[in-house]
């Protein structure tokens, strides 16, 4: 389809419904639950200035959880096309898969602005990125262990090493994946 023909259709369905994709989104952005004991990230002691480029690590945390994310919407795509004859187990696992996907999503996320949070970046300039009035809905507990972990940071003598922390350091000790473009 023609970009013009697109842009037509968009706006056709905008005049039908009233609101545009971003602006639905935006809706469904607003109406997000906090998370369970949402909190935000400490900033870290100031070691020098902020990174003037991105860690590599942090590639890697958006590489590898947007793969594992990707495959789960694949997998709900495969599984809703095999099951569409029994509608229950279409569902049950459509409806897993696309869960493990979102769950992926707002751990990345959370991850981020946890690290972003941790280098002082400003609380507004974050709302603004977020597309979101409350960031700290994002940052829990398990993506905090996943910057932990990614970060090398080391868990307290005497305590087990929480799964994402575990997680964060795997991601960053395997690095950067080749890339498949």
């Amino acid at each position: 389809m023609p970009s013009h023909a697109r842009k037509n259709a968009a706006r056709q369905h905008k005049e039908l419904s009233g609101l545009n994709r971003r602006a639905a989104l935006q809706a469904i952005r607003d109406t997000l639950p906090p998370a369970p004991r949402a909190r935000s990230a400490t900033t870290a002691p100031s070691g020098g200035p902020a990174p003037e480029i991105v860690p590599a690590e942090l590639i890697a945390l958006v590489q590898s959880l947007t793969r594992s994310g990707s495959e789960h919407l694949d997998e709900a795509v495969r599984r809703a096309r095999r099951n569409a004859g029994a509608p229950s187990e279409w569902n049950r696992l459509v409806l897993y898969s696309l869960t493990d996907a979102l769950a992926y999503n707002v751990l990345l996320v959370g991850a981020l602005a946890a690290y972003l949070q941790e280098q002082g970046i400003d609380p507004e300039l974050l709302r603004s990125h977020l597309q979101s009035p409350d960031p700290d809905r994002y940052v829990t507990q398990q993506a905090l262990d996943l910057v932990a972990g990614l970060l090398g940071r080391t868990v307290t003598e005497g305590r087990v090493e929480p799964t994402w922390h575990f997680v964060g350091r795997h991601i960053a000790e395997r690095g950067l994946a080749p890339d498949r473009n």
